[in-house]
């Protein structure tokens, strides 16, 4: 099986025996000697990442980089840390070529070989940054956003994508699958996010060659899935069932999911997690939407002069906005207005939050909404405390998780978004010094791990929370916080 779900690993694990594509990376296996786990005073760090041969991709600038950032951290164990982790996405996922003289990059998500639309976004997007100063990165980047661009125009509805017709496990999915497709659930930010890749791309490099007509295409088909899934005349033209026996991996009634008042808002079938959703409009998600469409109408009028879609992106930003403050802004009995999770149109809510982003939580890091906003502080003190039902606490570690790990177990992406929302030195101290010790002694960040024993863990190989790391630290570095960092305690 290749479902996410399925990496639960207990004890000290390294990354022995995964495949970058199609090369091992057992030199990545080294494990660090140590007496006591988790004391960092007596472990030695031996750098994890693969030998230079063995690296998919790398820049010069991201080399120096984390020479720097590294040399500035006194605490031994969060540079190593720091150094394993930064670079992992394009040490171990970016498969990157020349096709038909332009860029191509397929980037996998880690111990799963198949490019998601959400996780590859993510994966390279703290790499933006580098774009000017490496021409390789930009050209890197460049090739993510045309594979992208050709992902959806095979199909909007999909979340993951095969390098190719290649098939896989979920063909029998009662879903119209295709061969290119690994999974075919419907989630919002699976098309946000190549815009928000899209979009700090241009504003970083100026450069538009990726931005050609089969780009306009593809948001023509954006926008025409945003609308279908607004279901305002009919249910649209997605359902989706699989045989299973987890809850989550499939939609109730007969694969249309639970029913959604038009409002306005725009239903999203799964969830980031790729859970399917309780009530069909995932507002995070629908946030993000909202900032997605505005960015892109700004590329369409700039790059393209596409005033009419540009116009269209607009109003329905301005449409779903306004569907949020009406049915998603809502009173909870504690912490006043919040953002609910969830809402149906007919006053249906959810209270809780999930780990994976978008989520409430990371609303500011993806420049949803202001970090100072009051709807923002108040739904941030309700996602963080008992009051979400996926808020879990221990000795070991706090944070959210969600349904599709379940009890107990803690996200790290959770601490790293906390972190990333956050101006409170302490708050942030708290965040980095969990980070540290749980890693369970591997020096890479994990899907979950529990809330009293970090050596069990999810994921040995998950480039995206591994990237997040890297970016989280590397940003609090230039932001002149190595006093929090090296002085954690």
């Amino acid at each position: 099986m290749t479902t996410r779900r399925n990496f639960l690993k207990s004890g000290s694990l390294a990354l022995a025996g995964l495949m970058v594509g199609q090369r091992s990376i057992a030199s990545m296996a080294e494990k660090a000697a140590y007496t006591t786990p988790g004391t960092a005073a007596t472990m030695q760090y031996v750098c994890k990442r693969p030998a230079l041969a063995d690296r998919q991709f790398t820049s010069e600038a991201v080399e120096k980089a984390i020479q720097t950032t590294k040399a500035k951290l006194k605490d031994p164990k969060l540079a190593w840390m720091f150094e394993n982790c930064f670079p992992n996405t394009l040490d171990t996922t970016c498969e990157h070529s020349m096709k038909n003289g332009k860029p191509d990059t397929f980037v996998i998500t880690g111990d799963i070989h198949a490019m998601w639309l959400r996780d590859s976004s993510a994966q390279v997007f703290p790499h933006v940054q580098f774009a000017n100063a490496d021409e390789k990165v930009r050209v890197m980047l460049e090739g993510v956003i045309r594979r992208q661009t050709k992902c959806i125009l095979i199909d909007p509805y999909a979340n993951a994508f095969n390098d190719g017709p290649l098939g896989g496990e979920w063909q029998k999915d009662r879903t119209k699958m295709k061969l290119e497709l690994h999974e075919r659930k419907w989630e919002i930010d699976s098309l946000c996010y190549p815009i928000r890749l899209a979009y700090h791309y241009w504003k970083k490099t100026g450069n538009t060659a990726p931005f050609d007509a089969n780009w306009v295409k593809a948001i023509e088909l954006i926008y025409q899935t945003f609308i279908e899934q607004q279901r305002k005349d009919n249910l649209g033209p997605y359902s989706f069932q699989r045989v299973t026996d987890r809850q989550g991996d499939t939609v109730l009634n007969d694969g249309w999911g639970s029913p959604v008042k038009p409002v306005g808002l725009i239903v999203s079938t799964f969830r980031p997690s790729d859970d399917a959703s309780l009530f069909g409009f995932l507002i995070p998600s629908n946030l993000f939407a909202i900032t997605s469409l505005r960015q892109v109408a700004e590329m369409l009028r700039e790059i393209k002069n596409n005033t009419s879609l540009a116009s269209k992106c607009e109003a329905l930003a301005k449409e779903v906005e306004d569907a949020v403050k009406k049915y998603a802004i809502v009173e909870h009995p504690v912490f006043g207005k919040v953002y609910a999770f969830e809402v149906d149109g007919f006053h249906n809510v959810s209270f809780m939050d999930d780990a994976n982003v978008p989520s409430l939580l990371a609303l500011p890091y993806l420049g949803c909404v202001d970090q100072n906003d009051p709807i923002y502080q108040n739904t941030r003190k309700l996602v963080l405390s008992e009051y979400n039902p996926y808020f879990f606490k221990g000795t070991a570690g706090e944070g959210i998780g969600g349904p599709h790990i379940g009890y107990d177990m803690v996200w790290p992406m959770s601490i790293i978004m906390r972190c990333n929302t956050t101006n409170d030195n302490e708050e942030i101290r708290h965040c980095v010094r969990m980070l540290r010790d749980t890693d369970a002694n591997t020096g890479f960040m994990h899907e979950s791990f529990h809330k009293n024993n970090p050596e069990k863990f999810t994921r040995s190989w998950f480039a995206w929370v591994n990237t997040l790391f890297g970016e989280m630290i590397y940003r609090l570095v230039n932001e002149g916080k190595t006093d929090i960092l090296n002085n954690l305690g």
